[in-house]
């Protein structure tokens, strides 16, 4: 574990000990800083793999439609994956959809599923425990860092798929399926309006991760499982003979940003869909909390 100043104290000897007996000077607010812990993550291997293949992405996603190209089938593109190749704009909408069932899954996973895990695993978790951080601020600066992580990579991912689109096939307006062109402030709002709902629907994925993680010293337990559950409930939802019930399972709205590029946006699916998936994380959430502060660190 890297050496870092994990808090700060007031080293004046006239600070009188704690009401509760804590040292002079400590402040259970100071401990585990949020810059400490993000520059810690920011300095991990495999922090920097995963935002290297957030960028990779893209580059091959290209040279796949540039493989596979269809010039007869331009005029008459009614999906998102056929107008990928109009302009920048739609191949960064298209990349986005190729990515929401599981890479952004598996991203957002990771970060959170091995904040703890891992640190469990190298027997620093217990340290830090010892320092004392709080248990309650130990868990919420991870989480804090681990979404900052998770919406950075989000961010990459389509950063880096507007750019090279736009060098690639041109710039422009968002071409929508019902041929339609979306102004470039119209189209940079979509993009931002996509990346603000994914980065809610994802919170219950990125809770279970947690919860996975507070229980294990696996790090890669921690991810699978969460990822698992992702996959069975996307194979779940697309079996039609369960009806009505599907749209209780958390992956029936992963796409319902897809409305976006309707002429006339309807906002119910994606209201359902944030719905859902706030009450899926509160209930994740809240069992990682219990879990944590029961589980024994310590021994």
């Amino acid at each position: 574990m890297p050496r870092e100043q994990l808090f700060t104290t007031t080293d004046s000897p006239a600070d009188p000990p704690g009401s509760d007996g804590s040292a002079a000077g400590y402040r259970a607010k100071r401990t585990l800083p949020l810059r400490v812990e993000l520059r810690r993550q920011l300095s991990r291997t495999r922090t920097r793999v995963v935002f290297g293949c957030l960028v990779a992405l893209p580059a091959l996603l290209v040279l796949a439609l540039v493989l596979g190209e269809d010039t007869e089938s331009r005029g008459r593109a009614t999906d998102p994956g056929e107008l990928a190749e109009f302009n920048g704009t739609n191949f960064a909408v298209f990349t986005l959809l190729l990515c929401t069932h599981l890479l952004l899954a598996l991203m957002v996973a990771l970060f959170f599923g091995d904040t703890i895990a891992s640190e469990s695993s190298w027997a620093s978790l217990r340290c830090l425990v010892t320092i004392p951080v709080p248990r309650h601020r130990l868990l919420r600066q991870k989480a804090l860092v681990a979404g900052l992580l998770s919406m950075a990579g989000m961010g990459v991912l389509t950063a880096v798929a507007l750019g090279l689109g736009t060098v690639w096939y041109g710039s422009g307006g968002l071409v929508t399926p019902e041929n339609t062109v979306l102004s470039g402030g119209a189209s940079a709002l979509v993009l931002l309006a996509a990346c603000g709902y994914l980065t809610v629907h994802l919170s219950w994925v990125a809770s279970l991760a947690l919860l996975f993680g507070v229980g294990t010293r696996n790090p890669l337990a921690a991810v699978g499982a969460s990822v698992g559950i992702s996959v069975l409930s996307r194979i779940l939802d697309s079996v039609p003979q369960l009806g009505e019930l599907r749209v209780l399972l958390p992956t029936h709205h992963a796409t319902a940003w897809l409305d976006l590029l309707d002429p006339e946006i309807d906002w119910t699916g994606m209201a359902h869909g944030a719905l859902s998936a706030t009450a899926y994380a509160s209930v994740f959430t809240t069992a990682a909390l219990v879990r944590f502060h029961r589980s024994d660190i310590t021994s």
